[in-house]
This record gives structure tokens, C-alpha cells and sequence, in this order.
């Protein structure tokens, strides 16, 4: 019999300065048993560091037609494209066809996650932009979690701090290009 997904609640208090959006959300999150902590860590670190109207968690990590993260418009056009952890160029060249904007995040070492990519045809990759954190950050947060969770989620000037279940933990906003 195959395992179903854990769900975890996610209350958060998100305060972006950088881009000047203040909210309070209340996140349901799948974590389905092939997905590790970290990458749903980072799942949720992108939805909230992308919060806009219109965002959306994806079908699941096994959907091949959304990404992890979407944003559309009041009628149905997708916006962003978020993929975590360490996708395939063909997918992000796919995604940046669909997309206005196509953004990575993940919990891994970005170089490696930049490597494979290297001469591969990627739709407008030079537009692409891959983020990470600091080494350890999202294992650190990924320890912490609990089925049920109070977050607050900071930024200012590219950093990110960070308060879950009474710990708090902080780390810079990697930024790189692919193209």
C-alpha cells in the first residue's frame, strides 16, 4: 500500500520589506513521501519570498505540467514559473516558454545546480534567476519543523530572517544567473 503525503500548516507572518509586501497566511502543504524536508522548506521559503497574488502551490512534485510554485493572473495566464531544488533544462526551458518569469530556488549547492545546464537550450535563460541560501539555512529550518507551525518570515536588503516554533535563524539571499 502506498504512503499518502504528511500534511503540515504553516501560520505566517510575512514582512518584505525588499519588495513591500506585509501579509498574514495560513498554508496547508502536502509534503508528499518521496519529498524530503528540505526541499518543502525551500517549497514554502518561495512561496512566501514570491508571495503575490495569484500564487499558487503546484499539482506536486510528480505533476511534469506546473511547477512547484505558480502565479497566475485573474484569468488563468501564468506569470511565474518557481521550480525548487535542482531541475532539468529542458523543464525550465519549457517553463520559460509558458512563463513571463522563471525563477529557482533551492536548498543545494548552486553550482552544481548551474553545472548541468551549461550549453543546454534554455528559452530566454539569460532572464532565469536561481536562488539559494546560506549553507545549512534550510536543513537548520528543515529540523525545526512540525506538523503544525508559526513562522515569521522577514526581509530586508536581500537577507532573510526567520522565526519558526521559537528559533530563529537567518541567512543572505543568494542570487545568480544562468545564462
Amino acid at each position: 500500500m502506498a504512503l499518502g503525503s504528511t500534511m503540515y500548516t504553516f501560520t505566517v507572518q510575512l514582512a518584505d520589506v525588499d519588495r513591500g509586501v506585509y501579509d498574514d497566511l495560513a498554508l496547508r502543504v502536502a509534503r508528499h513521501p518521496s519529498e524530503t524536508d528540505a526541499y518543502m522548506v525551500t517549497r514554502v521559503l518561495a512561496y512566501g519570498l514570491e508571495y503575490t497574488e495569484g500564487i499558487a502551490f503546484g499539482e506536486g512534485i510528480s505533476s511534469t505540467e506546473e511547477p512547484a510554485v505558480v502565479v497566475r493572473d485573474l484569468t488563468g495566464r501564468l506569470l511565474t514559473w518557481i521550480e525548487i531544488g535542482a531541475p532539468d533544462a529542458e523543464r525550465l526551458h519549457h517553463g520559460s516558454r509558458l512563463a513571463e518569469r522563471v525563477v529557482v530556488y533551492t536548498h543545494r549547492d548552486p553550482e552544481k545546480v548551474r553545472g548541468p545546464w551549461a550549453g543546454k537550450r534554455i528559452h530566454r535563460g539569460d532572464e532565469i534567476v536561481l536562488r539559494s541560501f546560506d549553507p545549512g539555512f534550510v536543513d537548520d529550518v528543515a529540523a525545526r519543523l512540525e506538523r503544525r507551525n508559526a513562522l515569521t518570515l522577514s526581509v530586508t536588503e536581500q537577507r532573510i530572517y526567520l522565526e519558526l516554533n521559537g528559533a530563529t535563524l537567518e541567512s543572505e539571499i543568494h542570487e545568480h544567473r544562468i545564462g
